[in-house]
């Protein structure tokens, strides 16, 4: 399996993804907004985009749908629950499905919490790796607004993201590592780990951020470390009604709440 990263240096801070059958030259274009850039990415590669994957319904994940099908032909894919909503869906896709490209195989997880209809794309390999829209991202965790409802993306992470190998690469659908680790330093000042890392990416451009795997990000990223006696302390500060031995999904709500003022 063959991964392209596309950074589109908006001011969301989006990245894309091509996922290509190294054999067929066929290519998954996930969350394409800026669909030219993934268009030029897939033609200096040899690749024909032949899929979208909308990660969730919005806008800034779906906005270069119709700009691709009409240069390429590919078909929609979306959760089925968020199809009517985007709009040119070919395939509603449920949890457990699988999405091939040529020989290449990737799962969808259903995972709710910043909406909730939010697909993340597990690929099956040597080299793992989960595309985790606006679900999980590098040292961070999504926001909820428009559900209103952190406690489903507690479960999303604690039943799913969790358990798959610590070898699995993770592709965020945005770029705020920087941001995100200082969230943590925040919360548990001595992570050693997230220090480091901070200091290795700051004079990093946003297109070199290195990929994280899902065992480093059990490492620094706050919303996996719900069991840390630091956080809960620092938490407790903010939240007393938290109690000494607040649960896990207690704890990771409190911290989604801080995160969205912070």
């Amino acid at each position: 399996m063959l991964i392209e990263r596309v950074w589109t240096a908006n001011e969301l801070r989006n990245f894309h993804y091509l996922v290509a059958c190294p054999d067929s030259g066929e290519a998954l274009a996930v969350d394409p907004l800026d669909w030219r850039l993934c268009l030029d990415a897939a033609k200096a590669r040899g690749w024909s985009i032949t899929q979208i994957l909308n990660t969730h319904e919005h806008q800034d994940h779906t906005g270069g749908n119709a700009g691709l099908v009409q240069a390429t032909g590919a078909k929609v894919l979306a959760h089925a629950g968020a199809a009517a909503t985007i709009g040119g869906v070919d395939r509603g896709l449920r949890a457990g499905d699988v999405i091939k490209v040529g020989r290449q195989e990737l799962e969808c997880l259903d995972t709710p919490g910043h909406t909730f209809s939010h697909i993340c794309l597990f690929a099956h390999a040597d080299r793992p790796a989960l595309f985790s829209g606006d679900t999980l991202f590098n040292a961070g965790a999504g926001n909820c607004h428009s559900t209103r409802r952190p406690e489903l993306l507690y479960e999303t992470f604690a039943t799913q993201l969790a358990k798959l190998p610590d070898t699995t690469r993770l592709y965020p659908g945005h770029e705020y590592l920087s941001n995100n680790l200082r969230f943590t330093l925040d919360r548990e000042p001595g992570n050693t780990d997230a220090a480091t890392l901070l200091k290795d990416i700051e004079e990093l451009d946003a297109a070199d951020i290195p990929v994280t795997t899902l065992g480093q990000e059990k490492r620094v990223n706050t919303f996996f470390r719900l069991q840390n006696p630091v956080i809960i302390a620092r938490l407790r500060e903010r939240f007393p009604e938290l109690g000494e031995t607040p649960d896990a999904k207690a704890v990771f709500v409190k911290l989604r709440e801080l995160r969205n003022s912070w």
